[in-house]
């Protein structure tokens, strides 16, 4: 009778799998706004409600958290996953804002690289995390988890090359301030997604 009432240990890797799909919209969403520069405000307000839902998903892990007596991976682990995979969130959303609120007209070749960079590492963590509940697929996991580094290093030679062209052709020192800023942002993006995968990779060689 008391086994009805402790959470099952499956919601963990439910609420992993939903942090993935809502990372995976959001980079998605950061992309579309910049094929469609007219409606920054509109895009900046979605990607808004999708790092709310995230938030969501971060608390229930977190509460799901306290109430589990045995949990399927160490609590640590579980309670430091949830948490990276929110800060990729609030980076897109950062990202998002700043496009609004800095008034950006035009979409640079650097963002479409670090946004494109940015979709592909957030589908690499989405697939990780969701094989998570299946340590057997260890060498997948870690294959994945090798691609997300990979991307981490792509991410930082094109914000290296932006940042230097920056500097080399900017006049305007506002916009300067501006396009780096949000560079660096992006590429905080992929350093979360590396994070992530970093935890996963710990746990994998942990357990299986």
């Amino acid at each position: 009778m008391f086994g009805r009432f402790m959470p099952r240990e499956e919601k963990f890797f439910d609420h992993f799998a939903q942090a993935g799909s809502l990372i995976v919209e959001g980079a998605k969403e950061f992309r579309d706004m910049l094929s469609d520069m007219d409606r920054v405000e509109q895009h900046a307000s979605a990607i808004k409600d999708i790092e709310h839902k995230g938030d969501e998903v971060t608390h229930r892990t977190i509460e799901l958290l306290h109430k589990t007596f045995i949990t399927p991976l160490d609590r640590e682990d579980i309670y430091n996953l949830i948490c990276k995979m929110d800060d990729i969130l609030d980076f897109i959303e950062a990202a998002s804002e700043r496009m609004h609120l800095f008034e950006m007209k035009k979409a640079t070749p650097e963002f479409v690289m670090l946004a494109d960079i940015c979709i592909r590492s957030a589908e690499n963590v989405n697939s990780t995390v969701r094989l998570l509940c299946d340590l057997k697929k260890s060498e997948e996991i870690l294959e994945l988890c090798v691609e997300v580094n990979r991307l981490e290093n792509e991410a930082d030679q094109v914000l290296r090359s932006a940042l230097a062209k920056l500097f080399r052709e900017e006049p305007d020192t506002r916009q300067l301030i501006k396009l780096k800023e949000i560079y660096e942002l992006l590429e905080t993006v992929t350093d979360n997604c590396e994070d992530v995968a970093n935890i996963i990779e710990g746990i994998v060689l942990e357990y299986a």
